[in-house]
């Protein structure tokens, strides 16, 4: 497992710094929109909060151009809304409506937007892996230089996919990142009861590859992981393994009573909730003010309310579209 010297590591800039800032609120506040609608009754769908988890996609989407991909899982809205993802399909999308991202066939757990990169959204635990690897080969292939990030949990790091995926990666050098956003709990299991290894890094050494643990809740650390990690790959030099520490707020499922968290563990963790240390470390290094960040809130807000209010109102697909995007060619 290798760790980056901390007097040596990349640090982001002012600009950068406040871009995190900006995309982490922007997935709280859409969290926080989805939860409120589901419990008033206008959404009804399983929904998987990463709430606390707002830091890693955030620090590493910064450091990715429009046409890189990401491949993320049914946990994974966080990671579509820090890429860019616009708001207002999305919401169509899990609210089962017609101007979705999918015509509201997806639902939350298979959400998709090519233009944004985010290429797939999966309900397999583990086959973001693969699919991110063929993501990089073909950008291999045409010679670009885009990267593929493969996002997973902790849980999917015990499954085929995760040994399959590291390895061919390696063997053929993929631009891609393996980012796994260890929140402590595979589904309702804790992580010592199911993972032999007490850090998942540690797997990249089989496989040939760098492999770091990271405060996945510190901007500036994860910052420093994901940059040198996308200057790898689009170098050429092939791929790496990016554990990033973080703690869920929410139980696996939205709704459920997450008792195998300890009370006291959580409240510890929510105690040191990224978001609002993040925003108090930013104005007492001068990097933005009170009055800024309130602005930007303000916006983000905003954009959430009326991407809930255009999504709730679209329309429901029409019966006619349960036959299409099923076959090439319609069968009489």
């Amino acid at each position: 497992m290798q760790q980056t010297p901390v007097s040596n590591r990349p640090l982001p800039g002012p600009e950068v710094q406040r871009d995190i800032y900006r995309r982490m609120v922007r997935i709280e506040r859409n969290d926080e929109a989805i939860r409120r609608a589901i419990k008033l009754g206008r959404l009804q769908m399983p929904y998987y909060s990463a709430r606390g988890q707002e830091v890693i996609p955030s620090a590493v989407s910064v450091n990715l151009n429009q046409d890189d991909t990401i491949c993320t899982i049914y946990r994974g809205i966080h990671d579509m809304v820090a890429k860019g993802m616009p708001l207002r399909p999305l919401w169509a999308e899990i609210a089962g409506r017609i101007d979705g991202t999918c015509k509201g066939k997806g639902g939350p757990m298979h959400l998709t937007h090519p233009e944004s990169g985010v290429m797939v959204t999966t309900g397999i635990v583990g086959s973001s892996m693969p699919i991110a690897n063929g993501l990089a080969w073909a950008a291999k292939l045409d010679g670009s230089q885009r990267v593929a990030i493969a996002y997973f949990g902790d849980g999917a790091s015990n499954i085929g996919a995760f040994h399959e995926s590291l390895n061919l990666a390696s063997v053929w050098k993929l631009p891609v990142i393996f980012v796994c956003q260890n929140n402590r709990f595979a589904e309702h299991t804790r992580y010592e009861v199911g993972t032999s290894v007490d850090r998942i890094a540690k797997r990249a050494i089989g496989y040939g590859m760098p492999g770091v643990t990271v405060d996945g809740n510190d901007p500036v650390d994860m910052y420093a992981a994901a940059f040198e990690a996308v200057e790898r790959a689009r170098a050429g030099e092939g791929p790496t393994l990016i554990e990033a520490l973080t703690f869920r707020f929410f139980g696996h499922v939205f709704g459920d009573d997450d008792k195998y968290m300890t009370k006291e563990e959580k409240a510890a963790a929510m105690e040191r909730d990224p978001l609002p240390l993040f925003r108090a470390r930013l104005i007492a290094d001068g990097i933005a003010t009170e009055g800024a960040l309130a602005d930007m809130e303000t916006a983000i807000a905003a954009e959430v309310d009326d991407a809930m209010q255009f999504g709730l109102a679209s329309p429901l697909p029409p019966i006619d579209e349960l036959r299409r995007d099923v076959f090439a060619t319609e069968i009489a």
